[in-house]
C-alpha cells in the first residue's frame, strides 16, 4: 500500500484531468467496481417540486392506495381518512363497548375533580371546568384517530391563559370579559389547530423539543403547586403573578388571612392523595383507586364541608353550581380590535402546547399498543373541538396525561370512552352539579398538587445532564425561565435556544476524516476507530450535512485546514498529499453557494497539485453539480465515484500509471 500510494512524486507527473488514456479508464480498474455514478439522471422541475412537498407536507403518505380505487370509493376513503368515526363504528361491536363503559365512567370520575379544580386555576366559575368536559370529548370522538386520549382541561394551558388574559383584563374586575377573552382565546386556537392540520405544517409542533416540554412542564408545576397556597391556607387575597418571588412574597404579605383549618384538612387530603398514588405503584391492579381517589376527595370534602359548615368556619367553598348543560356562547366571541391580540396571543402559545402534550401522550401511548395515530389528524381533532367548545362555554381542552394514562390503564379499546365520559358529565350538569356547592378549595388545590407532582421530572433532569449537556441546558431554560419569571418568557427563551442550536447544526456541520479498517474495505471516522489507517498521499473526508450558503464558508475553511494538517504529515514521512476523497453520502442536497464552494476548494487545491475525487452523491447533489458545469467541465466524470473503495483504488491506479511514466521517461 505504501509503495503504490507513498513513494511517487506525484506533483511533477501526476496525470491531470484527461491528461492520459488511463484517466478515461478509471473506473473498473485496480479492482474497482465497473459500476459507475449515474450522472444522467435528471428529473422535470415539476417533479422534483411535488418531490419535496409530498416529503415536507406529506411523509406518511396517508392517501397511498387511494389511486386505484374507481371514483366514488375514493372519496369515500377520504371522508373516512378526516372523519376516523366512520371507519372504527361500523366495526364497533359489545365486546368492546364493556372496556370503553368502564374506562369511561373511571375518567368521568377524574374529569369532574379536575374540570373544577383547573377551572379555579385559570380563575374561571368551576361550571366552566364540568363544561369542558362535556362537548369537546364528543368531537374527538368523531374525529380523532388515538383509542387511547381522554379529552379535557389542563393545569399547564389553564395557567398560561390565565398569565397572558391577566394582563389584559383582571378577572375579579371584569369576569364577564375575563370569561369572553377565554372563549375567543379557544376558538383563536382551534382555528389554529386546524390550520396546521388541514396544511400538514406539524412540523412547526417540532420546534417545542422533548427538553423544552420537560423544562416548561415542571416549571410549570412548581409555580402552581406554590399558587396552591391560597387554596391550602384558605386565603381570600393572591398574587396573579406566576413567578416563585411573587408567590412567596403574596403568601407571606396576606398571612394574617391563613386558616389552621384548612391547612389541617389540605394535609389530610394530600395523605390520602400521595397514598393512593403509592398504592397504583406497589399494585399496579389497583390502578383504579388512584383515579377515584380525586373524586372521593371532593365527595368527602363536601360532605365534610356541609355537616361543619366550612364556610363559616375557615374552609372555603366553591360556591353555588348551577344545573343544565352547556350554553351557548358564541355571542360572548370578542373580536374587539384592543381585546384582539390578547385573545390571538394567548389561542396560539396555549394551542401549541396543548398539541405538543396531546400528541406526545397519543403516541406513547399508541406505541405502547403498537398502534399508530396521525399527528396531522390530531391536530385537526382537537382544532374541531376547541372552535365547538368555544360556541358552547368551554375553554382549552386537549389530552392530558393523567386522565388519557387513567383511560388506557382502564382497557379501553376505542374513542368510545370519550363519548361514555360525556354522557356521565352531562347526567352530572343535568340532575347533580349544585351538589358539588360545597366542595372545600382545599380539596381542589390539593388535588391539584398531587397531580403536578408526577410533572416535576427530577430523574429526566438528572438524565439529560449524563446524556447531552446541552439539551439539559435547553430544560433548565425553560424550568427556570418559567419559575422566576413568566410561563412565557420560559418557553421563549428555551425554543430560541433550541433553534440556535438546530441553526449551529445546519452553520457548523461535522466533517471527519475516514480511514480504512484493517483487513475489511470499510472506512470510518478515525477519531471514533482509532485503529483506521489512512492512506499515504489520500486524503478521505466524510461530509454529513446539506451544503448551504449558511454553511459554505465553514466548509470550504474547514476542508482547506484539513488539507493543510494532511500535506504536513504527509511531508513529515516524505511524501506528499496528492487527492482528495469527498464523501458525499450524507450531503442531501446542495445549492449555488455550495456548488460554488467546490468550485473554490478544487482551485485551491489544483494549484496545490492535489486532485478531487468524490464519492457516492445522491441524486439532488447529483443534478446540480452536472447541471452547474461543475463535474464535466471542472472536475471530470472519472473523478465520481460509486464508493470510496471505487476511489482509492482509481487515485492509486493514477499514481501507479503516473510513476511508471515517470520511470519510462527517466
Amino acid at each position: 500500500m505504501g509503495t503504490e500510494a507513498g513513494d511517487v512524486d506525484g506533483r511533477n507527473h501526476r496525470p491531470g484531468r484527461g491528461s492520459s488514456a488511463s484517466s478515461r479508464h478509471l473506473h473498473g480498474v485496480g479492482g474497482a467496481s465497473a459500476a459507475e455514478v449515474n450522472l444522467s439522471g435528471r428529473r422535470p422541475f415539476a417533479e422534483k417540486l411535488w418531490s419535496d412537498l409530498a416529503e415536507t407536507f406529506f411523509p406518511d403518505d396517508p392517501f397511498r392506495g387511494f389511486g386505484a380505487l374507481p371514483p366514488a370509493r375514493r372519496a369515500w376513503c377520504a371522508v373516512k381518512y378526516f372523519v376516523p368515526a366512520l371507519d372504527w363504528v361500523p366495526r364497533y361491536g359489545l365486546d368492546k363497548f364493556k372496556f370503553d363503559l368502564l374506562a369511561g365512567i373511571t375518567i368521568a370520575s377524574l374529569a369532574i375533580p379536575q374540570g373544577i379544580s383547573y377551572a379555579r386555576l385559570a380563575n374561571l366559575p368551576p361550571i366552566i371546568g364540568l363544561y369542558s368536559s362535556f362537548v369537546p370529548p364528543l368531537m374527538y370522538a368523531v374525529f380523532g384517530s388515538s383509542n387511547n386520549l381522554a379529552v379535557g382541561t389542563v393545569a399547564a394551558a389553564s395557567l398560561l391563559l390565565a398569565s397572558i388574559i391577566e394582563t389584559e383584563v383582571a378577572a375579579d374586575e371584569n369576569p364577564q370579559l375575563y370569561l369572553q377573552l377565554f372563549y375567543t382565546a379557544a376558538f383563536f386556537t382551534g382555528l389554529f389547530q386546524t390550520a396546521l392540520g388541514v396544511f400538514r405544517l406539524g412540523l412547526i409542533v417540532d420546534f417545542l423539543s422533548r427538553s423544552t416540554i420537560t423544562g416548561f412542564m415542571g416549571g410549570t408545576a412548581m409555580i402552581i403547586i406554590l399558587q396552591q397556597f391560597k387554596g391550602l391556607l384558605g386565603m381570600k387575597h393572591f398574587t396573579t403573578k406566576t413567578d416563585i418571588i411573587s408567590v412567596l412574597h403574596s403568601t407571606y404579605h396576606y398571612r394574617h388571612e391563613w386558616k389552621w383549618q384548612s391547612a389541617v384538612l389540605g394535609i389530610c387530603f394530600l395523605l390520602f392523595l400521595l397514598s393512593s398514588k403509592h398504592l397504583r405503584k406497589k399494585l399496579p391492579k389497583l390502578f383504579w383507586v388512584s383515579a377515584i381517589a380525586p373524586f372521593m376527595v371532593v365527595v368527602i370534602g363536601g360532605v365534610f364541608a356541609f355537616l361543619v359548615k366550612g364556610d363559616e368556619h375557615g374552609i372555603p367553598i366553591v360556591g353555588n353550581l348551577n344545573k343544565g348543560i352547556n350554553p351557548l356562547s358564541i355571542a360572548q366571541l370578542t373580536f374587539q380590535s384592543r381585546h384582539m391580540k390578547t385573545a390571538v396571543k394567548a389561542g396560539l402559545l396555549s394551542g401549541i402546547l396543548a398539541l405538543a402534550e396531546g400528541i406526545a401522550v397519543g403516541r406513547s401511548l399508541a406505541m405502547v399498543k403498537n398502534e399508530q395515530i396521525d399527528g396531522n389528524k390530531e391536530m385537526i381533532a382537537f382544532g374541531i373541538m376547541n372552535i365547538a367548545g368555544s360556541f358552547t362555554s368551554c375553554y382549552l381542552t386537549t389530552g392530558p396525561f393523567s386522565k388519557s394514562a387513567v383511560n388506557f390503564h382502564a382497557g379501553c379499546k376505542t374513542p368510545m370512552s370519550n363519548v361514555v365520559m360525556s354522557v356521565c358529565i352531562m347526567l352530572v350538569l343535568l340532575f347533580l352539579a349544585p351538589l358539588f356547592k360545597y366542595t372545600p378549595l382545599v380539596a381542589l388545590s390539593s388535588i391539584i398538587v398531587v397531580a403536578m407532582i408526577g410533572l416535576v421530572k427530577v430523574k429526566e433532569f438528572c438524565h439529560l445532564y449524563k446524556v447531552d449537556k446541552f439539551d439539559f441546558c435547553i430544560c433548565m431554560v425553560a424550568f427556570l425561565g418559567v419559575v422566576f419569571f413568566t410561563m412565557v418568557a420560559g418557553l421563549s427563551a428555551s425554543v430560541g435556544l433550541s433553534v440556535v442550536r438546530a441553526l449551529l447544526y445546519v452553520a457548523r456541520p461535522a466533517t471527519c476524516k475516514l480511514g480504512n479498517i484493517a483487513g475489511s474495505e470499510t472506512f470510518r471516522d478515525v477519531k471514533q476507530y482509532p485503529q483506521a489507517k489512512s492512506i499515504p498521499g489520500i486524503l478521505v473526508l466524510q461530509l454529513g450535512s446539506p451544503i448551504y450558503f449558511v454553511n459554505a464558508g465553514y466548509l470550504r475553511e474547514r476542508i482547506l485546514r484539513w488539507v493543510e494538517d494532511e500535506d504536513n504529515l504527509c511531508k513529515s514521512v516524505g511524501h506528499d498529499l496528492q487527492y482528495l476523497v469527498l464523501d458525499l453520502g450524507g450531503v442531501t442536497s446542495v445549492d449555488n453557494s455550495g456548488v460554488g464552494m467546490l468550485l473554490e476548494v478544487h482551485k485551491s487545491l489544483e494549484r496545490r497539485g492535489i486532485t478531487i475525487a468524490l464519492t457516492n452523491p445522491r441524486l439532488e447533489v447529483t443534478e446540480k453539480l452536472v447541471l452547474s458545469g461543475y463535474v464535466r467541465d471542472i472536475l471530470g466524470d472519472e473523478w465520481v465515484f460509486l464508493t470510496v473503495k471505487d476511489a482509492i483504488t482509481a487515485c492509486r491506479y493514477a499514481l501507479q500509471i503516473s510513476r511508471n511514466k515517470g520511470e519510462d521517461e527517466v
